[in-house]
């Protein structure tokens, strides 16, 4: 290992201001575990860029597979650092709280090998399909690749948002290959591969078998990743009533009804046209519950009395 030498890091103090405009007590754990882990080595790289970097020659052919470990954590420079690091920051806030800090620490494990995987395997069809052995010699570096996959999981996970792509307004759902040919039209020196590599794991995990490879693997058990969650993880699991009694907070599902993403969506809308129609937040009177609130159903009198007969047996 042997520290970093040179100019004043403009992109790591760039760095170091947003983690403070975010604040350490607003960034996950696992999320800022691997801020400083990349700075870390950045800082203190344990080899130099190209004994560290991955290519097919010195992963497939040199079976030198130690680079699947170090090429994800090591940047050219200040500035590859910043840009990677800001977007782990995002999307590293946004879903470590939607699915736990035990599977989100299990994903990056896993997509940090397996997108060098996916890398090396593409330049080698590369070489074959174009018959150009210099694409065994390409060195992919750097954090971008398991970003990419972290963002299809992230679309995935809040869907029907649009990203700002160049200026264009493109759906969340396509933004990905959007921004995997712009980046190489923009930077040329960028890894195309690298990111494809990532998008290709992100699609296995949502749409493929990866995601219940895992979960067969026995992490399952410590937390259930397609569990709803909420995004107040920071708080106690506890809440005072005015008697002074704890009780434990109620179920996610009494206020989703049960719904998925895009029918809380339609209930939300449908709520608040049924409001106007009412003239308020009240029907009949009554304040209705939170959450997402069902109509009363207009029953006759005998199916009335039917009710009111089977709870008094149930008494």
């Amino acid at each position: 290992m042997q520290r970093r030498q040179g100019r004043v890091n403009a992109g790591l103090l760039l760095l170091l201001y947003q983690i403070s405009q975010v604040g350490l007590q607003n960034i996950p754990s696992v999320t800022l575990a691997v801020l400083i882990l990349n700075v870390f080595f950045f800082l203190n790289p344990m080899r130099p860029l190209h004994e560290a970097c991955i290519s097919v020659k010195e992963a497939f052919y040199r079976q030198n597979w130690q680079r699947l470990l170090l090429s994800p954590v090591h940047h050219v420079d200040d500035w590859h650092l910043y840009y990677n690091m800001v977007s782990m920051l995002w999307k590293g806030i946004m879903l470590e709280r939607k699915l736990g800090s035990v599977w989100f620490a299990y994903i990056i494990a896993v997509f940090s090998v397996l997108t060098g995987i996916v890398y090396v395997l593409l330049e080698f069809m590369l070489v074959k399909i174009l018959n150009d052995p210099s694409y065994e010699m390409n060195c992919g570096v750097g954090f971008s690749g398991v970003l990419f996959a972290l963002k299809v999981l992230n679309n995935h996970y809040n869907p029907g948002r649009v990203s700002s792509v160049l200026g264009l307004q493109i759906s969340s759902k396509y933004a990905c290959w959007v921004e995997l040919v712009a980046i190489h039209f923009i930077a040329p020196r960028t890894s195309f591969a690298g990111h494809l590599a990532g998008i290709l794991v992100g699609l296995m995990y949502t749409m493929g078998p990866l995601k219940k490879i895992m979960k067969a693997c026995g992490f399952s058990s410590f937390t259930d990743p397609d569990r709803p969650r909420n995004d107040y993880s920071g708080y106690s699991e506890y809440y005072r009533y005015p008697d002074d009694q704890y009780r434990t907070p109620n179920n996610y599902y009494d206020y989703t009804g049960g719904l998925t993403e895009e029918e809380q969506l339609e209930r939300a809308v449908l709520n608040s046209l049924n409001e106007r129609d009412f003239g308020g937040a009240t029907y009949n009177n009554e304040r209705r519950p939170y959450g997402f609130w069902f109509p009363p159903e207009q029953h006759s009198e005998e199916e009335m009395r039917r009710q009111r007969l089977r709870r008094f047996w149930r008494q």
